[in-house]
């Protein structure tokens, strides 16, 4: 049997090649809950930290309000769990109406088992138009835990 060893694909960043939407000029963010540590803008701006982090346990919900209708061709999150076993899930959904109205793009579920399973990456390619409002709600644990919400990076395209 012929075969070699490749590296694994890289979950830290998404591809270098594509041009990231510059969320900091284009929207206001709202966020449920904020760890003074770890700011939303650590997840939104590139290089900019060590990501977002609730407060406190629960249900959070980040929500990027727009200030122009967007376009959005691709959504990246990164997730990532180093101490915590925990099952979480996370609703991805956008409003064209100022958030009188959303369309679910998607529900997810995974677990988290450190030290082995401590990342994950979600890339989605969207055909998106006239995007108003982006919010993302995470539950950080199913099981009701006090498992605290975070996000490593969040990237979007237009």
């Amino acid at each position: 049997m012929r075969k070699r060893v490749i590296k694994p694909a890289a979950v830290e960043a998404p591809a270098t090649d594509q041009e990231w939407l510059d969320v900091e000029a284009l929207a206001q963010v709202e966020v449920t809950s904020e760890d003074a540590a770890h700011p939303i803008e650590s997840a939104l701006v590139p290089g900019d930290g060590t990501g977002w982090r609730a407060a406190q346990p629960g249900e959070q919900t980040v929500r990027l309000v727009f200030d122009r209708p967007q376009r959005l061709s691709r959504i990246w999150l990164l997730f990532i769990e180093p101490d915590t076993v925990r099952t979480q899930e996370f609703l991805l959904r956008w409003s064209p109406d100022g958030g009188k109205s959303f369309r679910e793009i998607v529900r997810q579920q995974w677990n988290f088992g450190p030290p082995e399973t401590i990342r994950e990456a979600e890339d989605y390619r969207v055909e998106l138009s006239g995007v108003t409002v982006l919010e993302l709600a995470i539950t950080p644990d199913k099981n009701r835990g006090d498992a605290r919400a975070s996000i490593a990076q969040w990237r979007l395209a237009g």
